[in-house]
């Protein structure tokens, strides 16, 4: 099975080696890896491992952090391999395909920003339009945004009353993008985190303007 795990660390030579050595000691392989953010002396990194069948994830928790300085902040189930450099190839998908571009994007987007599902939604005067969704994201009805328009790309409150019940007992992360104007907005989401860094939502925030380029919007 393969996990995504997300790690602080000292932002120091050797460390993440160590924490590679640690998870070897419980059978992980790692399958890729993937630096989220960096600055004050800490690195944030996620990791795709494979570990045996059988074994639990927090065997990995206990052996990253059994490094000194490691904190391990979410594992969850995840398959593949970290796509981060998939930004181009998803854009040429759009634009060859601008009549499905949403559709693209929302489904796409999730496996560049590691998340669980994405969609597009945009602000009417009855209230938010759902444009286009990932194959996993939930149908719940999403009727109420007060965060539209929205100016820029931003962490929301997973908790605020707008967000339906499901969503909060999953505790899922949320974060959302402007696409080409405020009233239209692409929306991330990880069910069980873990939280969006500041680096990931300004990525996100780029490659939806270059979208919005595209696809004129």
């Amino acid at each position: 099975m393969s996990f995504l795990i997300r790690v602080q660390l000292p932002d120091t030579p050797g460390t993440l080696g160590a924490v590679a050595t640690a998870l070897g000691t419980v059978g992980a392989d790692i399958l890729s890896v993937d630096v989220v953010e960096r600055g004050g002396g800490v690195a944030i990194d996620d990791l795709v491992v494979e570990i045996p069948s059988g074994r639990l994830p927090d065997a990995l928790i206990t052996a990253a952090e059994s490094v000194d300085g490691v904190e391990v902040d979410a594992v969850r189930p995840y398959a593949g391999v970290l796509d981060t450099h998939r930004e181009l190839e998803l854009v040429e998908e759009i634009a060859a395909k601008p009549a499905a571009g949403l559709e693209i994007l929302a489904e796409g987007v999730p496996r560049i920003i590691r998340a669980g599902w994405a969609v597009v939604v945009e602000h009417a005067e009855s209230g938010a339009v759902r444009l286009a969704s990932s194959n996993a994201a939930p149908e719940t009805p999403i009727t109420d945004l007060p965060w539209l328009p929205l100016e820029r790309a931003t962490i929301l409150d997973a908790e605020e009353a707008w967000v339906p019940e499901t969503w909060k007992e999953l505790g899922t992360e949320l974060a959302a993008t402007p696409l080409g104007k405020p009233g239209k907005a692409l929306l991330v989401a990880r069910p069980g985190g873990p939280n969006f860094r500041a680096a990931e939502v300004a990525r996100l925030a780029h490659f939806a303007g270059i979208v919005a380029v595209v696809l004129d919007s």
